[in-house]
Protein backbone atom coordinates (compact mmCIF):
# COMPACT_ATOMS: atom_id res chain seq x y z
CA UNK A 1 0.00 0.00 0.00
CA UNK A 2 1.21 3.44 -0.91
CA UNK A 3 2.21 5.83 1.85
CA UNK A 4 0.36 9.08 1.46
CA UNK A 5 1.38 12.65 2.23
CA UNK A 6 1.18 14.08 5.72
CA UNK A 7 -2.46 14.50 6.85
CA UNK A 8 -4.01 17.93 6.55
CA UNK A 9 -4.83 19.42 9.95
CA UNK A 10 -6.35 22.82 10.51
CA UNK A 11 -8.42 24.34 13.32
CA UNK A 12 -7.57 21.28 15.42
CA UNK A 13 -9.63 19.06 13.10
CA UNK A 14 -7.92 16.04 11.56
CA UNK A 15 -9.33 13.33 9.35
CA UNK A 16 -6.42 10.95 9.75
CA UNK A 17 -8.40 7.79 10.45
CA UNK A 18 -11.60 7.08 8.51
CA UNK A 19 -13.95 4.15 9.06
CA UNK A 20 -16.47 2.95 6.48
CA UNK A 21 -19.02 0.26 7.26
CA UNK A 22 -20.01 -1.95 4.35
CA UNK A 23 -22.59 -4.64 3.71
CA UNK A 24 -21.31 -5.02 0.11
CA UNK A 25 -24.46 -3.41 -1.30
CA UNK A 26 -24.56 -0.86 -4.12
CA UNK A 27 -25.13 1.85 -1.53
CA UNK A 28 -22.00 0.81 0.36
CA UNK A 29 -19.92 0.74 -2.82
CA UNK A 30 -21.08 4.25 -3.68
CA UNK A 31 -20.06 5.43 -0.21
CA UNK A 32 -16.69 3.70 -0.61
CA UNK A 33 -15.92 5.90 -3.62
CA UNK A 34 -16.24 8.97 -1.42
CA UNK A 35 -14.30 7.33 1.42
CA UNK A 36 -11.34 6.54 -0.84
CA UNK A 37 -11.35 10.03 -2.34
CA UNK A 38 -11.43 11.72 1.09
CA UNK A 39 -8.70 9.40 2.40
CA UNK A 40 -6.51 10.29 -0.59
CA UNK A 41 -7.10 14.00 -0.04
CA UNK A 42 -6.14 13.87 3.63
CA UNK A 43 -3.56 11.10 3.48
CA UNK A 44 -5.76 9.14 5.88
CA UNK A 45 -5.79 5.52 6.92
CA UNK A 46 -9.05 3.94 5.76
CA UNK A 47 -10.64 1.17 7.82
CA UNK A 48 -13.24 -0.94 5.98
CA UNK A 49 -15.45 -2.85 8.41
CA UNK A 50 -18.06 -5.56 7.84
CA UNK A 51 -19.93 -7.13 10.74
CA UNK A 52 -21.32 -10.66 10.51
CA UNK A 53 -24.61 -10.57 12.45
CA UNK A 54 -25.26 -13.31 14.97
CA UNK A 55 -27.56 -16.14 13.90
CA UNK A 56 -30.41 -16.30 16.43
CA UNK A 57 -30.87 -20.00 15.64
CA UNK A 58 -27.32 -20.97 16.59
CA UNK A 59 -27.18 -22.18 20.19
CA UNK A 60 -23.47 -22.98 19.98
CA UNK A 61 -21.11 -19.97 19.96
CA UNK A 62 -19.50 -19.64 16.53
CA UNK A 63 -16.07 -19.55 18.19
CA UNK A 64 -16.55 -23.23 18.99
CA UNK A 65 -17.17 -24.14 15.34
CA UNK A 66 -14.40 -25.50 13.11
CA UNK A 67 -13.43 -22.68 10.78
CA UNK A 68 -14.54 -24.61 7.71
CA UNK A 69 -18.07 -24.83 9.12
CA UNK A 70 -18.36 -21.10 9.69
CA UNK A 71 -20.07 -20.39 6.40
CA UNK A 72 -21.14 -16.75 7.14
CA UNK A 73 -17.64 -15.88 8.34
CA UNK A 74 -15.93 -17.49 5.35
CA UNK A 75 -18.31 -15.80 2.94
CA UNK A 76 -17.66 -12.41 4.55
CA UNK A 77 -13.88 -12.97 4.36
CA UNK A 78 -14.19 -13.76 0.66
CA UNK A 79 -16.33 -10.67 0.05
CA UNK A 80 -13.81 -8.42 1.80
CA UNK A 81 -10.96 -9.98 -0.20
CA UNK A 82 -12.94 -9.52 -3.42
CA UNK A 83 -13.55 -5.90 -2.48
CA UNK A 84 -9.82 -5.24 -2.72
CA UNK A 85 -9.74 -6.86 -6.15
CA UNK A 86 -12.76 -4.92 -7.41
CA UNK A 87 -11.53 -1.59 -6.00
CA UNK A 88 -7.97 -1.07 -7.32
CA UNK A 89 -8.02 2.50 -5.99
CA UNK A 90 -7.66 1.04 -2.49
CA UNK A 91 -4.01 0.45 -3.37
CA UNK A 92 -3.59 4.23 -3.41
CA UNK A 93 -4.50 4.67 0.27
CA UNK A 94 -3.37 3.09 3.49
CA UNK A 95 -6.23 0.76 4.38
CA UNK A 96 -7.15 -2.07 6.68
CA UNK A 97 -9.97 -4.61 6.41
CA UNK A 98 -11.91 -5.37 9.59
CA UNK A 99 -14.18 -8.39 9.97
CA UNK A 100 -16.34 -8.27 13.09
CA UNK A 101 -19.07 -10.43 14.58
CA UNK A 102 -22.21 -9.40 16.38
CA UNK A 103 -24.34 -6.28 16.54
CA UNK A 104 -23.27 -3.82 13.85
CA UNK A 105 -23.56 -0.70 15.98
CA UNK A 106 -21.61 -2.27 18.85
CA UNK A 107 -18.87 -3.29 16.43
CA UNK A 108 -18.76 0.21 14.95
CA UNK A 109 -18.70 1.82 18.37
CA UNK A 110 -15.80 -0.35 19.48
CA UNK A 111 -13.82 0.33 16.32
CA UNK A 112 -14.45 4.07 16.58
CA UNK A 113 -12.95 3.99 20.07
CA UNK A 114 -10.14 1.48 19.57
CA UNK A 115 -8.97 2.87 16.23
CA UNK A 116 -9.41 6.53 17.22
CA UNK A 117 -11.66 7.14 14.23
CA UNK A 118 -12.11 10.74 13.08
CA UNK A 119 -14.87 10.14 10.53
CA UNK A 120 -17.44 7.39 9.96
CA UNK A 121 -18.93 6.95 6.47
CA UNK A 122 -22.19 5.14 5.66
CA UNK A 123 -24.05 4.46 2.44
CA UNK A 124 -27.86 4.52 2.55
CA UNK A 125 -30.72 3.19 0.49
CA UNK A 126 -33.21 5.37 2.33
CA UNK A 127 -36.45 4.66 0.45
CA UNK A 128 -38.52 5.20 3.60
CA UNK A 129 -36.43 7.36 5.84
CA UNK A 130 -33.43 5.92 7.56
CA UNK A 131 -35.13 2.56 8.16
CA UNK A 132 -33.77 1.45 4.80
CA UNK A 133 -30.16 2.29 5.47
CA UNK A 134 -27.76 -0.17 3.90
CA UNK A 135 -26.89 -1.24 7.43
CA UNK A 136 -30.52 -1.72 8.42
CA UNK A 137 -32.00 -0.78 11.76
CA UNK A 138 -28.69 0.32 13.29
CA UNK A 139 -28.78 3.56 11.30
CA UNK A 140 -30.45 5.66 13.94
CA UNK A 141 -28.13 4.29 16.63
CA UNK A 142 -25.13 5.26 14.52
CA UNK A 143 -26.26 8.79 13.79
CA UNK A 144 -27.45 9.57 17.31
CA UNK A 145 -24.65 7.93 19.29
CA UNK A 146 -21.48 7.92 17.19
CA UNK A 147 -18.67 9.70 19.00
CA UNK A 148 -17.28 11.04 15.71
CA UNK A 149 -18.83 12.87 12.74
CA UNK A 150 -20.84 10.72 10.32
CA UNK A 151 -20.84 11.25 6.55
CA UNK A 152 -23.90 9.69 4.91
CA UNK A 153 -24.12 9.11 1.16
CA UNK A 154 -27.83 8.99 0.49
CA UNK A 155 -29.84 7.25 -2.23
CA UNK A 156 -30.07 10.34 -4.45
CA UNK A 157 -26.33 11.06 -4.43
CA UNK A 158 -24.77 10.34 -7.81
CA UNK A 159 -21.69 8.09 -7.86
CA UNK A 160 -18.42 9.94 -7.51
CA UNK A 161 -17.59 11.05 -11.06
CA UNK A 162 -13.84 10.76 -10.65
CA UNK A 163 -11.11 9.66 -8.28
CA UNK A 164 -11.01 13.17 -6.85
CA UNK A 165 -14.00 14.43 -4.87
CA UNK A 166 -14.03 18.21 -4.65
CA UNK A 167 -16.47 19.70 -2.18
CA UNK A 168 -16.35 23.02 -4.00
CA UNK A 169 -19.62 24.29 -2.57
CA UNK A 170 -20.41 23.46 1.06
CA UNK A 171 -23.80 24.34 2.55
CA UNK A 172 -24.01 24.98 6.29
CA UNK A 173 -27.60 25.54 7.47
CA UNK A 174 -27.94 26.88 11.00
CA UNK A 175 -30.49 28.20 13.45
CA UNK A 176 -27.65 29.53 15.67
CA UNK A 177 -28.32 26.94 18.36
CA UNK A 178 -25.29 25.75 20.40
CA UNK A 179 -25.51 22.35 18.68
CA UNK A 180 -24.34 24.02 15.46
CA UNK A 181 -21.05 25.33 16.91
CA UNK A 182 -18.99 22.16 16.45
CA UNK A 183 -20.51 21.53 13.02
CA UNK A 184 -19.44 25.03 11.98
CA UNK A 185 -15.83 24.21 12.86
CA UNK A 186 -15.96 21.26 10.48
CA UNK A 187 -17.65 23.29 7.75
CA UNK A 188 -14.95 25.97 8.01
CA UNK A 189 -12.11 23.44 8.11
CA UNK A 190 -13.41 21.53 5.08
CA UNK A 191 -13.95 24.77 3.17
CA UNK A 192 -10.34 25.76 3.88
CA UNK A 193 -8.93 22.35 2.97
CA UNK A 194 -10.92 21.98 -0.26
CA UNK A 195 -10.74 25.70 -1.14
CA UNK A 196 -14.52 25.67 -1.22
CA UNK A 197 -17.17 28.33 -1.35
CA UNK A 198 -18.94 28.17 2.01
CA UNK A 199 -22.68 28.84 1.89
CA UNK A 200 -24.16 29.77 5.26
CA UNK A 201 -27.95 29.51 5.41
CA UNK A 202 -30.51 30.72 7.91
CA UNK A 203 -33.97 29.51 6.97
CA UNK A 204 -36.93 31.38 8.44
CA UNK A 205 -40.05 29.27 8.82
CA UNK A 206 -43.29 30.95 7.70
CA UNK A 207 -44.66 32.90 10.64
CA UNK A 208 -47.99 31.90 12.23
CA UNK A 209 -50.55 34.66 12.62
CA UNK A 210 -50.06 34.75 16.40
CA UNK A 211 -46.56 36.14 15.88
CA UNK A 212 -48.07 39.26 14.36
CA UNK A 213 -49.73 40.26 17.62
CA UNK A 214 -52.69 42.68 17.32
CA UNK A 215 -51.93 43.16 13.61
CA UNK A 216 -53.28 39.68 12.92
CA UNK A 217 -56.77 40.91 13.86
CA UNK A 218 -56.61 44.16 11.94
CA UNK A 219 -57.23 44.95 8.27
CA UNK A 220 -55.60 42.47 5.90
CA UNK A 221 -53.39 45.14 4.33
CA UNK A 222 -52.10 46.18 7.76
CA UNK A 223 -51.43 42.55 8.73
CA UNK A 224 -49.60 41.97 5.43
CA UNK A 225 -47.41 45.04 6.00
CA UNK A 226 -46.65 43.89 9.54
CA UNK A 227 -45.86 40.40 8.29
CA UNK A 228 -43.51 41.75 5.61
CA UNK A 229 -41.78 44.01 8.10
CA UNK A 230 -41.23 41.18 10.58
CA UNK A 231 -39.77 38.92 7.89
CA UNK A 232 -37.49 41.70 6.66
CA UNK A 233 -36.22 42.32 10.17
CA UNK A 234 -35.63 38.60 10.73
CA UNK A 235 -33.71 38.29 7.45
CA UNK A 236 -31.54 41.29 8.26
CA UNK A 237 -30.83 39.99 11.75
CA UNK A 238 -30.13 36.52 10.34
CA UNK A 239 -27.66 37.87 7.78
CA UNK A 240 -25.89 39.85 10.50
CA UNK A 241 -25.55 36.77 12.70
CA UNK A 242 -24.37 34.62 9.78
CA UNK A 243 -21.57 37.05 8.99
CA UNK A 244 -20.50 37.05 12.64
CA UNK A 245 -19.94 33.27 12.43
CA UNK A 246 -16.86 33.68 10.21
CA UNK A 247 -13.77 34.16 12.43
CA UNK A 248 -11.28 36.87 11.56
CA UNK A 249 -8.50 34.30 11.08
CA UNK A 250 -10.49 32.19 8.61
CA UNK A 251 -8.36 31.09 5.64
CA UNK A 252 -11.09 30.76 3.07
CA UNK A 253 -9.96 30.81 -0.55
CA UNK A 254 -13.38 32.06 -1.71
CA UNK A 255 -15.60 34.66 -0.12
CA UNK A 256 -18.43 32.95 1.77
CA UNK A 257 -22.03 33.56 0.76
CA UNK A 258 -24.68 34.39 3.34
CA UNK A 259 -28.22 33.26 2.59
CA UNK A 260 -31.60 33.63 4.21
CA UNK A 261 -34.91 32.25 3.03
CA UNK A 262 -38.49 31.76 4.12
CA UNK A 263 -39.69 28.19 3.81
CA UNK A 264 -40.60 25.15 5.83
CA UNK A 265 -37.84 22.78 6.89
CA UNK A 266 -36.36 20.67 5.42
CA UNK A 267 -37.72 21.75 2.04
CA UNK A 268 -35.97 25.11 2.22
CA UNK A 269 -32.59 23.54 2.93
CA UNK A 270 -32.96 20.95 0.18
CA UNK A 271 -34.10 23.56 -2.34
CA UNK A 272 -31.20 25.85 -1.48
CA UNK A 273 -28.75 22.96 -1.79
CA UNK A 274 -30.13 22.16 -5.24
CA UNK A 275 -30.20 25.77 -6.44
CA UNK A 276 -26.66 26.47 -5.24
CA UNK A 277 -25.39 23.07 -6.46
CA UNK A 278 -23.97 22.22 -3.04
CA UNK A 279 -21.62 19.24 -3.04
CA UNK A 280 -21.75 18.75 0.72
CA UNK A 281 -24.18 19.67 3.50
CA UNK A 282 -22.83 20.02 7.05
CA UNK A 283 -25.32 19.89 9.93
CA UNK A 284 -25.22 19.73 13.72
CA UNK A 285 -27.06 17.29 15.99
CA UNK A 286 -27.30 16.33 19.64
CA UNK A 287 -25.78 13.01 20.69
CA UNK A 288 -28.17 10.88 22.75
CA UNK A 289 -28.00 7.50 24.44
CA UNK A 290 -31.66 6.85 23.63
CA UNK A 291 -31.64 6.17 19.88
CA UNK A 292 -35.28 5.30 19.44
CA UNK A 293 -36.98 8.21 21.11
CA UNK A 294 -39.75 9.90 19.12
CA UNK A 295 -38.51 11.80 16.09
CA UNK A 296 -37.92 15.48 16.72
CA UNK A 297 -35.98 18.40 15.36
CA UNK A 298 -33.16 18.32 14.52
CA UNK A 299 -33.22 14.54 13.98
CA UNK A 300 -36.39 14.40 11.89
CA UNK A 301 -34.91 17.21 9.82
CA UNK A 302 -31.54 15.48 9.41
CA UNK A 303 -33.21 12.20 8.44
CA UNK A 304 -35.29 13.88 5.76
CA UNK A 305 -32.33 15.74 4.31
CA UNK A 306 -30.16 12.61 4.17
CA UNK A 307 -32.88 10.74 2.30
CA UNK A 308 -33.46 13.45 -0.31
CA UNK A 309 -30.19 15.37 -0.70
CA UNK A 310 -28.30 14.94 -3.96
CA UNK A 311 -25.00 15.38 -2.14
CA UNK A 312 -23.45 13.74 0.95
CA UNK A 313 -24.47 15.00 4.39
CA UNK A 314 -22.00 15.38 7.24
CA UNK A 315 -23.65 15.18 10.67
CA UNK A 316 -21.55 16.49 13.55
CA UNK A 317 -22.93 15.77 17.01
CA UNK A 318 -22.31 17.73 20.15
Amino acid sequence: MQTMEQPITRRGIALQRILIATDFSTASHRALDFAVAIARHYGSTLFIMHAVPPDPHDRIPVDHFPRELDRPGLEAENQLAQLEVDEPRLDEVNHKLLLRRGNVWEALDQDIEHENIDLLILGTRGRTGLKKLALGSVAEEVLRQARCPVLTVGPKVAPAASEVVDFKRILFPTDFAPVCDVALSYALSLAEDYRSKLLLLYMISPLPGSDLGPAAYGPSSYAADEFTGLQRAMRENGLKKLKELIPLNARLAVEPEFLTGTDFLPEGILETAAQKEAQLIVMGGNRTSVPRVAAHVPWALIHEIICHATCPVLTVCR
